[in-house]
Formats: C-alpha cells, sequence, structure tokens
C-alpha cells in the first residue's frame, strides 16, 4: 500500500518536474548513468553519524530495474572506494561537494551493499570526523538536486 501512494506522488510529481528542464536533463543522465528511469525511482540520502546510506529503489515491482539498480550500486561503492566520483559529477555536471575530501580520506572510508526489495542500499562509514564532514556535505548536496528525502544532521 505503501509502494502504491509512493508511486502516486511520483507519478503525479514526475510531470511537473520534467517542466525543469535542468532537472529534467540531470534525471537523464541519471538514467544513463543508473541504468533506471529516475522518475520511477526513489532515491533517499540520509546522514548518520559515522558517515551515511544512499537508498535507491524502483517504485514498483520490477526485476529488471533492480537488478539495474544493484548493479550501479556495486560499481558505485567500487568507484568510491578507489576515489573515482566521475559518476556524480557527469550526473549532475559539476564537482560534487565533499568528493574531494572523501577521496584524500578514502583510506578510512568503508561502503557495503544491502539489498533493498526494490532496489538497494549503500552505507558509507568511517570514524574520522573530516570524512563524516565530506560525507553529508556529499549527502546534502545529493538530496537538494534530486529533490530526495533523507536525514539530515544539521537540522532539529
Amino acid at each position: 500500500m505503501l509502494y502504491l501512494a509512493a508511486a502516486a506522488i511520483v507519478a503525479m510529481a514526475a510531470p511537473l518536474a520534467a517542466q525543469d528542464t535542468s532537472f529534467a536533463t540531470m534525471q537523464q543522465r541519471g538514467k544513463l548513468a543508473m541504468g533506471v528511469d529516475q522518475f520511477t525511482s526513489v532515491h533517499k540520502f540520509d546522514d548518520l553519524a559515522n558517515g551515511g546510506r544512499i537508498e535507491l529503489q524502483r517504485d514498483r515491482d520490477d526485476s529488471v530495474g533492480v537488478r539495474a539498480i544493484r548493479a550501479h550500486l556495486d560499481a558505485i561503492a567500487k568507484a568510491f572506494q578507489s576515489g573515482d566520483f566521475s559518476t556524480p559529477a557527469f550526473v549532475h555536471m559539476q564537482k560534487v561537494p565533499g568528493t574531494a575530501e572523501m577521496t584524500r580520506r578514502r583510506a578510512v572510508i568503508r561502503y557495503s551493499l544491502t539489498d533493498l526489495p526494490r532496489g538497494g542500499e549503500l552505507r558509507i562509514t568511517t570514524t574520522d570526523a573530516k570524512a563524516v564532514e565530506a560525507v553529508h556535505a556529499f549527502l546534502a548536496f545529493q538530496r537538494g538536486e534530486h529533490h530526495a528525502a533523507g536525514h539530515d544532521m544539521h537540522t532539529p
């Protein structure tokens, strides 16, 4: 039932979001990078005390889309671990806040994947305070750019 409500909200929001051409263009680049339609997928970017998490799920049952999401999350986990943030730079057509510091501190940041029913989650963890700040900057940017939900540790 929750997925039906989310699907209805996404369906209503998609035409409005498509009117914003820069957002729609970013969504198209996201589809190229991630292999799934961004207007029918749900992003969530959460700050956590020891880093954060990225959740990406389809808004309906879609086994092909779920496999694409999981493959994408696996690929970005490996890229991020090596300090390669070219995918978010491509999607947003700019250097993404936090990524330079995440690259410098990649030795103290870990990325782990968990399957979710309609996609997956990438957990980003570290005990390094500067790395946590960088992860939070990265996730805050993502929340804003993707018009996405998520927990922001800097708001009450």
